[in-house]
């Protein structure tokens, strides 16, 4: 079984489940990591000009064994691009590099303040002329969201943040839920911190399933789009491997129970880069 579409606000379907690529090596890694994740059904590619491996994304994707219209590529404009016109010259370099005609989700990489909101205009811009499908943001709080609507003719179709159980930002899937945003979690599982928790070791003899595999299942049930990083073809396997089972509402609830507002990477208040 492979993952099903979901609906952003305006329309466009997105895969509910896809690939990081963050710190996979451009040239060869890239391209053999994305051809063997498509192989196996996955369909939603996540990159950024930081991860610096755009243009091999874009050759992975034009050379994959699906059409074109089946893969769902994301980029996001970097912290120093951003402001109106730098992010339009910035988007302009991405879709160089990628090679597509056009992108289909675009996202503002961190709320970098005093410069989100011009930067949310050129998104909005790029979305009208039709070089993105969707626009959206990414470790954006809550107060950000609000800040950003607030005079925004669009309003944001995804969030990506950090999350995982021991990070479950459930007031920010609250808020996110009532605008009709789509929450997506970078670091689904955590790169593994975790993954000896008692807990989901208990779960895993019960469903005969991975740690890992429980993690990611509890993303999907709670309709968050996951988007784990892995370059192990058997890894890629298994991390795709959890539509065959469903976890049991009073185990949802346990995985629940285990968040302790840990963040392992940057604090969206807090960040100077």
């Amino acid at each position: 079984m492979r993952p099903s579409n979901i609906s952003l606000h305006n329309g466009v379907q997105i895969p509910e489940f896809g690939l990081g690529v963050f710190k996979v090596e451009e040239g060869t890694q890239i391209e053999k990591t994305i051809g063997t994740a498509i192989d196996l059904g996955y369909r939603l590619i996540d990159t950024a000009t930081f991860y610096e491996n755009e243009e091999g994304v874009g050759r992975a994707v034009r050379e994959a064994s699906v059409p074109r219209e089946e893969l769902f590529v994301t980029t996001k404009v970097w912290n120093s691009d951003q402001g109106y016109d730098e992010t339009l010259r910035a988007f302009e370099t991405s879709q160089k590099k990628l090679g597509l005609d056009v992108i289909d989700l675009y996202l503002i990489h961190w709320p970098v303040v005093g410069k989100y909101k011009d930067t949310w205009r050129a998104l909005e811009r790029l979305h009208d002329e039709g070089s993105v499908r969707a626009i959206g943001v990414s470790n954006f709080q809550t107060h950000h969201l609000e800040d950003l609507m607030a005079r925004a003719n669009e309003k944001p179709t995804v969030n990506q943040v950090e999350l995982h159980p021991l990070l479950s930002q459930e007031p920010l899937r609250e808020f996110c839920a009532a605008q009709d945003i789509k929450v997506e979690a970078w670091s689904p599982i955590s790169r593994g911190r975790f993954l000896e928790n008692p807990t989901l070791l208990h779960l895993s003899e019960k469903y005969g399933k991975t740690p890992a595999q429980l993690i990611l299942r509890w993303h999907v049930q709670h309709g968050i789009i996951a988007i784990p990083k892995s370059v192990t073809p058997a890894r890629l396997q298994e991390n795709i491997s959890i539509f065959d089972f469903e976890l049991s509402a009073q185990d949802v609830k346990t995985i629940d129970l285990m968040n302790e507002n840990q963040r392992f990477g940057a604090d969206p208040d807090n960040f100077d880069f």
